[in-house]
Order: structure tokens, then sequence, then C-alpha cells
């Protein structure tokens, strides 16, 4: 018996000295630029550009580019076959001769005309002004609709463009080349079919109107922003700085005010719909498979209660379909897992589906028109991430669920009634899909940690119909670079709740050897970090290659995990999130072969609130704190989201005390980096300086790094990129090493 554990010591041993042997012949990364850029090479290459389902969903098409070149081209998925239908080669604006390039497009509904957004300009960060033209697929025509729109939209009939530009809604008839103005009340903070800053940055929609589905009606928000404070910034730039000025409201401040408008397009009549806004807000409209109904989400300020109206435009009178409320925020879009709705209208049916938090966890529930719940689709202890696509013919749902484990997502399709669900993703890993209309086929990129991305092209009856790109590519990499990948792990926490995360262990790791750590966060309501997915962050490898330990947790507050996990943070954001990543800390210094004396924390935006307030709130567990674009203080944030997550000012004027960085500011101990840009219109740089402030005032040393231009993501260009992140590095090597 003892022979035998020797010589599993020793072939242990042999297979350590072999491992690290092949590991010293790979190549490593000669700086930090060279692994920043380099680790491009870790994910996969091939997968269709820009996919667009066209045709009931038989067909998709897909962008090219060839240096200056753009092409559509689209697949036929049954018989495989691929066909051109756009080239740029060759084309001109119409006027002025320069070569033809597009933002993005869209296409009518007979796809034979391609509408082509334009020569973007910027507004907020999300939207700006565009020029639009459309091209005749047959005729191969190129034709100018209109220069410098806001927004602008297909009718469903295919007929149509309709367009906002400057603050007014319009309509260009494609067949007769006309068009017609709708509203002439748009004035200087009073804007038709578009939102305010707030608003489109933490509701997450940029266009503020909507066709009916027969093209008859088009429905808008009026959004008027007279008594919402101005907030300036400036890079300093030029002898005389200019300013930019953002309408931006703040805890307590006066919201945009906003009024529904209906306009009968046949007509060009407009009416306004009788809301009551009981100084909340309107986030949703969703125009209903009943002729002439339009369906309205009302929230309260603090988004705990929710109506959704049911209103005939065509007569004004209005029915409640549904009510609900809750003892913290109720989630109408998950801004992380890119679903923008959370209910579901069909062309087709007079039946509709929401995904509620109700029983704890995210579930589909299916309503009738009269707001009668007919079931409960889902259930059990997981969530649901959102509803892919709905075959409305044979009554099934395709959703994206966290069944499996919290850290993994999966394709599942599922009858209205509950029955037949069945998974459709069954790799281990993390799936990203692109389900077609009616949920026939659907796109399949997925990785974990042990596996490279791959992405194939499947039916929903389980038949792999094309790989368009594998792991070939990051494992020919591998064969040849040193790598460090991630391991995930789980532990409890002093007061009994389970976190996962993963961790990273340096090349060339001896588990002789202490280690120092960084922990990476970002932490914020909703969100989640650790994913079982393959390690691709060059700047992970790059410390790992350096000889840091890199970690990462889902916290709580982080979505994925119910409601309780979730909500836990309500009213006290911070508390439990730096609760969690000093557990987290502590677990991992608990492990041989991590230094608990030299630990890191950094985040940017959230991620550096959460930094900096777990540096202050748990003093001496870090030694170190890397914090970019930090919100410092609740009340600088803006209203719709602060509020949602922290209540009213002046029902929690402690938690709002108790969960500002700038409170604890006397706490600092150990190393602190802050950063920001002087442009940042999310995240003020008023933010830094007030914590600048009181840190001198409490007499603490810190570091500051200002980028004046750069927004909320402070670097401008590669350049500053390169020296943020060597800036992040040598901080560390400073401190921790």
């Amino acid at each position: 018996m003892k022979s035998m554990k020797r010589f599993i010591l020793i072939l242990l041993s042999v297979l350590l000295l072999v491992t690290s042997s092949a590991q010293a012949q790979k190549e490593k990364y000669s700086s930090l630029q060279e692994a920043l850029f380099s680790a491009g090479q870790l994910n996969t290459g091939g997968t269709p550009a820009n996919i667009n389902w066209i045709e009931e969903g038989n067909k998709y098409s897909f962008t090219k580019r060839d240096r200056l070149v753009q092409e559509i081209w689209v697949h036929d998925v049954r018989s495989g076959k691929e066909e051109k239908v756009f080239t740029s080669e060759n084309i001109t604006f119409p006027g002025n001769g320069q070569p033809f390039r597009y933002n993005s497009f869209t296409w009518t509904k007979d796809y034979e005309r391609i509408l082509f957004q334009c020569n973007f300009n910027p507004i907020w960060r999300y939207s700006g002004n565009s020029d639009y033209y459309v091209y005749s697929v047959k005729d191969k025509t190129l034709d100018l609709i209109v220069e410098q729109a806001f927004s602008a939209e297909i009718s469903p009939d295919g007929g149509k463009v309709g367009y906002g530009k400057d603050g007014d809604l319009y309509e260009y008839d494609l067949t007769t080349g006309e068009h017609n103005r709708f509203t002439d009340d748009a004035k200087e903070k009073v804007y038709n079919g578009r939102f305010g800053w707030a608003q489109e940055e933490e509701f997450g929609l940029v266009q503020g109107w909507s066709w009916s589905n027969d093209s008859k009606y088009i429905a808008y928000w009026q959004s008027d922003e007279t008594e919402v404070p101005v907030y300036k910034l400036t890079d300093f730039s030029g002898q005389h700085p200019e300013y930019m000025e953002v309408p931006y409201p703040k805890v307590g401040d006066n919201i945009p005010l906003v009024k529904m408008g209906v306009i009968d397009t046949d007509t060009g009549s407009e009416k306004w719909l009788d809301i009551d806004l009981e100084g909340g807000y309107i986030p949703r409209i969703y125009w209903t498979s009943k002729p002439n109904t339009l369906a309205i989400m009302w929230m309260d300020r603090i988004q705990s209660h929710m109506r959704i109206w049911f209103y005939d435009v065509s007569k004004g009178n209005r029915e409640l379909v549904i009510e609900e409320k809750s003892e913290a925020w109720i989630d109408i879009f998950d801004f992380f897992a890119g679903k923008l709705h959370l209910i579901y209208f069909t062309d087709e049916l007079q039946e509709f589906f929401w995904i509620s938090e109700r029983d704890g966890w995210a579930h589909i529930y299916h309503y009738d028109y009269e707001g009668n719940l007919i079931n409960q689709v889902t259930s059990g202890e997981w969530e649901v991430k959102g509803i892919e696509a709905i075959d409305t013919k044979n009554k099934v749902l395709y959703y994206v669920s966290t069944e499996v484990a919290p850290t993994e997502q999966n394709l599942y399709q599922v009858g209205f009634d509950g029955t037949g669900k069945k998974r459709l993703t069954t790799a281990e890993g993390n799936h990203r899909v692109n389900v077609s209309d009616r949920g026939q086929y659907y796109f399949d990129s997925y990785s974990s940690v042990n596996k490279p991305s791959e992405t194939l092209l499947m039916s929903s009856k389980g038949k792999t119909i094309e790989k368009f790109s594998d792991d070939s590519r990051a494992m020919a990499f591998l064969d040849s670079h040193v790598y460090a990948p991630k391991e995930m792990f789980s532990f409890t926490t002093t007061d009994g709740q389970k976190l996962d995360g993963y961790y990273i262990k340096p090349i060339d790791f001896d588990e002789n050897k202490k280690y120092p750590l960084v922990l990476d966060i970002y932490g914020g309501p909703g969100s989640q970090g650790v994913f079982n997915t393959f390690g691709t962050n060059g700047w992970h490898q790059w410390l790992a290659q350096k000889g840091y330990v890199i970690a990462s947790v889902n916290n709580r507050g982080n979505g994925g995990y119910g409601y309780d996990f979730e909500k836990i943070v309500h009213r006290q954001l911070g508390k439990w999130e730096s609760h969690d990543f000093a557990e987290t800390a502590s677990y991992l210094a608990s492990l041989p072969w991590v230094d608990g004396e030299n630990m890191a924390i950094r985040g940017h935006s959230y991620g550096g609130y959460t930094s900096s307030y777990t540096m202050l709130t748990h003093p001496g567990v870090f030694k170190v704190s890397l914090t970019a674009a930090p919100v410092t203080d609740h009340l600088f944030y803006d209203c719709v989201l602060t509020e949602r997550y922290m209540g009213l000012m002046d029902d929690n004027a402690d938690g709002y005390k108790q969960s500002s960085v700038i409170t604890h500011a006397a706490n600092l101990e150990g190393y602190l980096l802050l950063a920001h840009s002087l442009m940042d219109d999310k995240v003020h740089p008023q933010n830094t300086f007030q914590l600048v402030n009181a840190l001198n005032m409490a007499g603490k040393d810190f570091d500051l790094k200002i980028y004046p231009p750069g927004a909320h993501g402070l670097a401008t260009d590669m350049t500053t990129y390169l020296l943020l992140m060597q800036q992040y590095t040598d901080y560390l090597d400073e401190h921790l090493k």
C-alpha cells in the first residue's frame, strides 16, 4: 500500500514537471500591449456578422467586409444557397460622389428594399442623428430619404418610413416619395418620439415611437425636460473651454414629464391618451394583436409598482389588465442579458407572456387579454432570462434559462401550457443563442472554462446544419503560447450563503509559493461576472504571467440566483456586495498559495463604486484598490436607476448616507488609485472630486489619474487604453510585490 502511494506521488511529480516543462517551452507575452492585443486569438472567428432572420426564419441575412467594401448576403437555411444582395463597391452617396458607407440597415417586409442608416452623429451614449437611404434590391437604386434624423423605421406593411427629426415626427411614402409631417410642437427641451438622457440610459430604449401592427397608427412619447436640471462637462481644451450640457435628473430632482400621443397616419390627426403619471414613468408600450389596442406600462417613481393598461386608441378608453407590486424593484428588462423586454405580445394571438419574479424566481406566465392568468409556463429554483421565439402555430416557446446552473445559460423549448419542455443546447458551458422567428433554427455560440468557443447553426430538432467556427484557431494559439485557464470554485460565507467564483492561477504555478491576488469585480444589481466560459481577457493573462492570482465572484445583488439573492441589496447598496467581496478575499486567502497580505480589488463604474466602498468599509482586507469612474455617492447619480434600487431620499436618508463611499473616507488603509474622465456623462467626475475632497479632509493619501476626454470608458484610443492598463499594472507591481 505504501509502495502504491509512493508510486502515485512520484507519478504526479513527473506529470507536474512535464507540464511545467511544456509551459516553459511555450512562448510568453513580451509586453502588456502584446497580451492585450494578441488575446483575440483566444476567440474563434468565422461566425456570420450582423445576422437578421428573414422570410419567417427560413433565411437569414449577414454581412461581409472586404477592406472598405460592405456586402449583404442572404443564406437559405433549407437549401444552403447564398446570394449577394448588396455591395457598396462602386456605389456613391447621391449628390456628392463620396463612397457609400453605412452604419446599420433594416429590411422592408417584402425584403425588396433595404433602409440604410449612415453618417451617425452621436447625441447621448446610444442615440444620435443619421442620414437614411433606401436601396432597391431589384433595381439597385439608392435614394436619400432624410438627412440627420434621430430615428427611422419601416412600417410593418413595408410601404412607408416613419422618422423623427428635430423633435418632430414625419412619414415618407416609399411609393410616391412624399413626406408628411405629423407633429409641429417640438421646441427646446420638448421632444416628440425621443427621450432625455436618463430615460434612454436606464430604460434601454432610444426610439420613442412605435408603428402599430397594421401600419395605421404611430404611438409616441412626448418628453418635456424643461424642469430637469442640467449638468455641464468640459475637458478644458482650447483657450476658452466649451461645455457640454446634459439634462440629468439626480435623486429627488424633477424628472421629464411625458405624454402619450397617437397619430392616425391616414388622416394625420393625433390624440393624447388619458394617463395620470402619478409622478412615475411610462417605460414601455406594446401594440397588441387586437385592432386599435395599445398596451401601456406605467411604473411608480421607485419602480416597485407596475400597471399594464390596454388603450383603444380609436375611442380613447382604457382597461387595466395587470397590476403588480413588489417589496423591492420590478424588472422590466435585463440589460446584462441583452433582453430589452420581459413582456411578449404576438401579432396572431390575443394572449401574451410575462417574465415575473412573483414566486421568488423569474418565470414565464401566460395571460389572456382580459388579464386572466392562463397558466404559469415554467417553475423551479432557477431563472428564465428571456423568451427568444414564439411559435404561435404549434404553441411552443423558446427561452433561455439558468436551470443547469446560474453560471450557465441554455436554450429550451416548452409548450404554452408548460408541457413538453426540452433542453436544446446540451454541451457543457454558457450558451449565447440567436433564434429564428418561429424557433425552427438557431445559432449557438458557446464555451466553457475548459473549451474555447465555437458557433453552430442548429435546427430545433437537434440537427447540426453548419459549423461556422470551432476552437481550432484558439487551440493552435494555445499550442504555442502559455495560457492560464479559469477554474471555477464555490464557497459558503460565514453567514451561510453559497457564492460562485473563478480564479486564474499564475503561469508556472507552484503550489508551494504564495502569490498576490487581484479580485476583478463589477457587482451591480442584476449583473453577473462569473460564467462557465473560456477565459479570453488579455490583461488577466498578462497578470497571470507576472505571477498574480486573478479572481471574480458572483456577489449578492447579482442576477441568476433568484429574488432573495438579488433584491437583498434594496435600499442598502454596497453593504452586501462589499461583505461578499471581503468574504471572498478571506476564503481565497485561506488557500495555501494565496498571499493574504497582498490582495487588490479592481472595478470600473459600479465596480468602481464597490471596489472603493469595500476598501473603506472593510479596511485592511485589501491592500490596493483600483477604482475607475466610481459612483461615490448615489445622490450624484441619475434618479431613474438610483431610486429604483435605493428608494426615495426622504424615505431612506440613512440608507443613502451609509451607502456613500464619501461617508467612510476616513477609514482608508492601504493604497487607492482613482481614475476618471472629465467628459464622463454617465458617472460625472463630480463623484471622484467629492471623494478626493473627503479624503483630503481626512488626511488620507491616494493617487489620482485624470483623462480629460474619454467619456465613461476613460480611454479615447488604443494609446490611452494601453496607458490606463499599464498604470493599473504598475500600481499593482509597486504595492503588492
